[in-house]
């Protein structure tokens, strides 16, 4: 089975250090593309600029978004993907520092499949990555298996369902 990529919208090395471990741990096969800004990842979902090779820059299976980013914000990203002509389907978890309700609340509105705060964690992402089967598959199941496993359906990870309630 092929791996999933994964964008990462993040400006901290650090952070994007502890996510790419995370995801380890988290025993989900992938290809962690990060970018470091707004604009890089309007671009990269764009497939311009730097950007342009599909080959070595697929459109991602699932975004992780920071919120605080230099110049344009992950809000900015966000509506963007939303937007006209962008990546409505395309599910983006917020991967943030700010556990405030108004920013969660605003990030659902603006369509993020979730809100997750940071650290990110294993089982976060475990969750997460579980509410979007049979769209995303586990390790374990591409061990057992070349094509993707059903169960999880829609579930919304408990990080994120207060916000849809």
């Amino acid at each position: 089975m092929k791996s999933q990529t994964f964008l990462l919208v993040e400006d901290s090395r650090d952070d994007a250090f502890f996510m790419r471990y995370a995801l380890e741990r988290a025993g989900v096969p992938h290809s962690l593309q990060v970018v470091g800004d707004a604009e890089q990842a309007i671009d990269y979902l764009k497939g311009t600029g730097n950007y342009s090779d599909r080959d070595a820059f697929p459109i991602p299976t699932i975004i992780f978004l920071d919120l605080k980013l230099p110049g344009l914000s992950g809000f900015d990203v966000l509506a963007w993907a939303r937007g006209p002509g962008g990546f409505r389907d395309l599910p983006i978890f917020i991967l943030t520092g700010s556990s405030e309700e108004r920013d969660r609340k605003k990030a659902v509105e603006l369509g993020a499949q979730g809100y997750l705060v940071k650290p990110p964690r294993e089982a976060m992402l475990q969750e997460a990555i579980a509410s979007l089967r049979p769209r995303i598959v586990p390790a374990a199941a591409c061990q057992a298996s070349e094509s993707p496993t059903g169960g999880g359906g829609g579930r919304i990870p408990r990080s994120a369902e207060a916000e849809h309630n």
